[in-house]
């Protein structure tokens, strides 16, 4: 009996050696990571320079002249983000075609700028902002060979929306009220400001 029971005790011990000499022998299996992907975070933080193209429509105190054309320029800012909320400062120069005849009157707005405040609300890579703040420009009349220019202050307000296309370039469409008071033109013998309405596309570039 105990030599049946050593016999048996030695074909156990052979197998399991030869099973795992075997199973040492195969392929390890293959290893498989759950793939993943984190979602970036656009971010709008950092000054930024860019370019503004669009169209303005005009109408001139105290004259029925109304004074419209092609308007662009240049214009740079700085945002500070926190979470989604984005704010910050933007100033533009811009030179316009914008000008009307009325009688013996041509009236024309040959530059204007601004300087704002910007404020708005960033989903990822599209930012929906309002803006608000300081106004100049030029207005100028004309009759006959005569012709005179006054700068005029004021205010603006509008809004737009900015989307981020790389890291560095996003491009934007915005609307801006502007409203210049007026001044005493001795050609006219009135007092003659300007309000306009500006659209304009841009392209930004941030560092």
């Amino acid at each position: 009996m105990k030599r049946i029971c050593a016999a048996a005790t030695c074909a156990l011990a052979l197998g399991a050696s030869t099973g795992a000499t075997r199973a040492g022998d195969l392929p390890a299996a293959p290893y498989y990571s759950a793939p993943y992907s984190v979602a970036s975070v656009y971010s709008w933080m950092g000054p930024y320079v860019g370019g503004t193209v669009g169209y303005e429509w005009s109408g001139v105190g105290n004259n029925p002249a109304n004074p419209s054309g092609l308007a662009g320029g240049i214009e740079g800012g700085y945002n500070w983000q926190s979470g989604q909320i984005v704010f910050g400062g933007e100033t533009d120069l811009d030179l316009s075609a914008a000008n009307d005849t009325f009688a013996a009157w041509k009236f024309s707005n040959p530059w204007f700028g601004t300087l704002r405040a910007r404020a708005g609300y960033a989903l990822n890579n599209v930012l929906f902002y309002g803006t608000a703040g300081l106004a100049y420009g030029g207005l100028t009349a004309q009759m006959a060979a005569q012709s005179e220019g006054h700068t005029l202050v004021g205010f603006t307000v509008g809004g737009g929306m900015e989307i981020g296309f790389t890291p560095n370039w996003s491009a934007k469409v915005e609307y801006l009220y502007i409203n210049l008071a007026g001044s005493n033109f001795v050609l006219t013998g009135t007092n003659n400001g300007l309000q306009s309405s500006v659209l304009r596309f841009g392209v930004n570039y941030r560092f």
